[in-house]
């Protein structure tokens, strides 16, 4: 599961995405300086797992992680092929929920590609160009289902039925995310893999003054983001980077105070990217090591034991539960077990986030 960084170019998307992973993409002041989309998988920040760690002390720790993936900036006909759309826009078709980045501060520095600093009007181009490309892939299929539904086939009609609507919908310059989805359809429009049916999330790229006082771009982004049910964070991509430099938690911790901030922007981000793909976390917790594992939010018991081993799922035959709050607050698994807290659970359970778990199995 990928999540990708969009936006115009320069606007500090390679710079995001050089804080969020170790990975060093190429950042400069001109646009196309990423050709190929950079891809990092990064650390999801989780105190729940240091927590457990202080009571269990394991020989390891693994923390749960996310594909972050930096894709080159899109121009005004990027949906046509300019600005070597085509590759950009299917680099964006693999990932499955987005992080559009706007340029949200003012620096003569610093060029924009449309010449001023607007963050509504970088936002629509974008918004235009995954519509149109989205318009393209809906008529495409219209033009070959419109023959087969002639044999009279309800399913085929019922599907006409459902790409006229989105049609009707892009042409009125709206994503798909934001069009009601009845239940029926959802599986065939998850296999359209509209650009705009992805889940989003705006981030406002600020400068240093704006990281304790709000500025008028950013308040900009909040409204039409709340108009379109859509999360806004904001971050300073420029002390990020500075952040990342610094080689010990003393450092970054005094740095952090200095600009008033109680954890790295990017910390927010990751956690966001991960929500954002309908994820959750649940452990595993011995002596040899404590894992976070991501599921998908509703996993039952029974499939979050397929994550660890396709195995443990096929053979399932029970779970052994502790809520994350029961164990920090017994201090040990014996003595939640003692104090009635660990639960046997099974196929129909649906696991919650931060659960602690052990799975039996039998093949």
């Amino acid at each position: 599961m990928k999540c990708g960084i969009v936006g115009l170019p320069n606007v500090g998307k390679s710079t995001l995405f050089n804080c969020l992973s170790n990975a060093k993409a190429q950042a400069a002041n001109f646009p196309f300086c990423t050709i190929d989309a950079n891809v990092g998988v990064v650390t999801v920040p989780d105190e729940r797992l240091y927590k457990l760690q202080e009571i269990v002390n394991p020989q390891k720790v693994v923390p749960a992680t996310v594909e972050i993936v930096d894709i080159a900036g899109l121009v005004k006909g990027a949906s046509k092929g300019e600005g070597l759309g085509n590759k950009f826009l299917a680099n964006i078709r693999e990932t499955h929920a987005i992080i559009h980045v706007l340029r949200c501060f003012d620096n003569n520095n610093i060029t924009h590609v449309e010449g001023s600093v607007n963050p509504i009007r970088d936002k629509e181009i974008i918004d235009t160009e995954l519509q149109l490309k989205d318009l393209e892939t809906v008529e495409a299929r219209i033009h070959k289902i419109e023959r087969q539904a002639k044999s009279g086939d309800k399913e085929l009609k019922k599907n006409l039925d459902f790409l006229v609507k989105y049609k009707n919908y892009l042409e009125k310059g709206k994503n798909i995310r934001t069009l009601s989805i009845e239940d029926e359809e959802s599986y065939f429009i998850k296999d359209l893999q509209l650009l705009t049916s992805k889940p989003i999330l705006y981030l406002c790229n600020i400068d240093e003054k704006s990281l304790t006082n709000s500025n008028k771009y950013i308040e900009d982004v909040v409204s039409f983001a709340k108009d379109e049910g859509v999360e806004v964070l904001s971050i300073a991509a420029a002390v990020e980077a500075d952040i990342a430099e610094l080689e010990s938690y003393e450092e970054r911790k005094l740095f952090l105070d200095d600009c008033g901030l109680s954890e790295p922007g990017v910390n927010k981000v990751i956690k966001a990217a991960y929500d954002l793909l309908n994820y959750q976390t649940f452990f595993t917790a011995g002596e040899k090591e404590i894992k976070a594992w991501t599921i998908t939010k509703g996993f039952t018991a029974p499939q979050a034991a397929g994550v660890i081993h396709t195995d443990f799922q096929r053979g399932f035959i029970k779970a052994e539960v502790i809520s994350y709050n029961d164990y920090v607050s017994f201090k040990s698994e014996n003595a939640c077990r003692e104090g009635g807290k660990l639960l046997i659970e099974g196929k129909e359970y649906v696991v919650c986030d931060g659960d602690v778990m052990h799975f039996k199995f039998n093949v």
